[in-house]
């Protein structure tokens, strides 16, 4: 089965501190899920439309994994926070496998 990538590029930012509210919550609810970071920060590199924005890789062991866990009850409360806090473009996508 192929892992599953769920990749978060952060647009704009309104309010720092809702974001770090939405980390404490979406940290464990995305572990709890089986997601594990793998990149998340500022951008090292832009090319071709690139966009130097805060961007945030987080691999799970399927697609159906990853999209369970952005529809939990528990990452919910954290997304609730989140979209007040911050413009973002969320994809699933399916790893190679």
């Amino acid at each position: 089965m192929a892992k599953a990538y769920w990749i978060s590029c952060y647009r704009s930012v309104s309010d720092q501190a809702a974001l770090a509210e939405y980390a404490k919550l979406a940290g464990p609810a995305i572990a709890a899920g089986g997601g594990r970071f793998i990149a998340r920060g500022g951008v090292e590199k832009c090319y071709e439309a690139g966009q130097a924005q805060r961007t945030v890789v987080i691999e799970f062991d399927s697609v159906e994994q990853a999209v369970a866990t952005y529809e939990s009850a528990a990452y919910k409360v954290a997304l609730d926070i989140v979209t007040k806090a911050a413009e973002r473009d969320v994809r699933i996508v399916a790893g190679v496998g």
